[in-house]
């Protein structure tokens, strides 16, 4: 078990690329106020360093709220501070909330053997950096690469890619093409309405045929996004027999 300082003081953090790359995107974004002791205290629990993107968001980013709302990366921001969150919202949940962290640093907690989730965006889709055994937890990928629980098939698609060039994918408009048939005329609007913690609902589902034949036709609303992934987590039970696993507490 390494001290939090064994975590911090490391050559090359990543820090400073990742925040370059933040400042350098071309997505507009919103990035919460950092607070620096949860931060730490993630850093810590996680038993990441400050080297890793992941060990850099959490250490110094209160997380990134994407592309108009549509996609939160979660890290460490602060409680009682205006972000300027779409919607005037100030709830973008932390990695450590999501993910259900000890309240105080506990050396035999361990993320969740189906991975940790580092994102949602507001269809209720899920990023998850895989865990040691990615098989045993019925996850594709790799150990240590993102997976997405994409809400139009209600399965587990393997990503190819690890925390770090995830992020950087998307901070370079990935999200245009990962999300191209999945958006309909005025999609900002309504994503960028919504708080952290909310999502979009979409009848008829996005993984019937009537969705997939005419999006457009679809009708939206806003719900908490816990309920939308409970929604998908009941489909797939009925319609696969299979359980997805953990997808975030929001």
């Amino acid at each position: 078990m390494r001290e939090l300082s064994e975590l911090t003081d490391v050559e090359d953090p990543a820090w400073p690329l990742l925040s370059e790359a933040l400042a350098a995107s071309g997505v507009s974004m919103e990035v919460p106020p950092v607070d620096p002791d949860l931060g730490r205290a993630s850093l810590h629990q996680l038993q990441v360093t400050a080297r890793s993107w992941l060990g850099g968001m959490v250490l110094n980013c209160g997380g990134v709220v994407l592309d108009s709302g549509w996609l939160r990366i979660y890290g460490s921001p602060a409680e009682d501070s205006s972000t300027g969150l779409p919607g005037g919202s100030t709830d973008l949940p932390s990695l450590a909330e999501v993910n259900g962290f000890p309240e105080y640093f506990d050396p035999d907690w361990r993320p969740r053997d189906d991975g940790l989730v580092v994102g949602h965006d507001v269809l209720g889709g899920v990023f998850v950096l895989n865990g040691a055994d990615p098989g045993s937890a019925g996850r594709p990928g790799r150990p240590g690469e993102v997976v997405y629980f994409a809400p139009d098939s209600l399965k587990w698609e393997a990503l190819e890619v690890g925390h770090g060039a995830w992020l950087q994918w998307f901070l370079h408009e990935g999200t245009d093409h990962f999300y191209d048939t999945l958006r309909w005329p005025g999609w900002r609007a309504e994503s960028g309405a919504l708080t952290g913690t909310q999502g979009l609902s979409v009848v008829p589902f996005l993984w019937s045929a009537e969705a997939r034949r005419d999006l457009m036709s679809t009708s939206r609303r806003a719900v908490p996004l816990a309920e939308l992934l409970g929604l998908h987590r009941d489909f797939a039970l009925k319609l696969d027999g299979v359980d997805p696993g953990f997808l975030g507490d929001v």
